[in-house]
């Protein structure tokens, strides 16, 4: 289901951790399915500096726009163009090609703050159980 490797929000934001204290950013399947079609992404520009939690821009699909956080704090090395080209790679490949931002992470200890991949298995699979009462 969910890469168990990576960590995640309660708002359905992952993080991949790569080498060098970089980290890889993302929505969850869980997100992308409950947004539908994607068609738009508002990404902030590299350089910018982000604080765990805080809104890092949007993402507009056909039935919402929602804000996106980041899972962690750091500085904004890269988009992904190609995501901003095609919004759609979001709903085909959440964790590939559907990648948002790739951070230098200032602060590696918060990504102590998040849910390892059994933990949000759980807490995705309560919301849907509150989904279908």
């Amino acid at each position: 289901m969910n890469p168990k490797e990576y960590k995640y929000t309660k708002e359905h934001e992952w993080i991949c951790l790569e080498a060098g204290d970089k980290g890889k950013i993302g929505i969850a399947d869980y997100a992308q399915s409950h947004l539908g079609d994607i068609v738009f992404l508002d990404l902030p520009a590299p350089g910018t500096q982000v604080e765990q939690f805080g809104k890092i821009g949007e993402i507009e699909s056909v039935k919402a726009v929602v804000d996106l956080f980041t899972p962690a704090s750091g500085e904004v090395l890269e988009v992904n163009q190609a995501a901003i080209d095609e919004p759609m790679l979001l709903n085909q490949e959440p964790y590939g090609d559907g990648w948002l931002v790739r951070l230098k992470l200032s602060k590696p200890s918060e990504l102590d703050n998040l849910m390892n991949g059994d933990e949000y298995d759980k807490f995705v699979t309560e919301l849907a159980k509150e989904d279908s009462e």
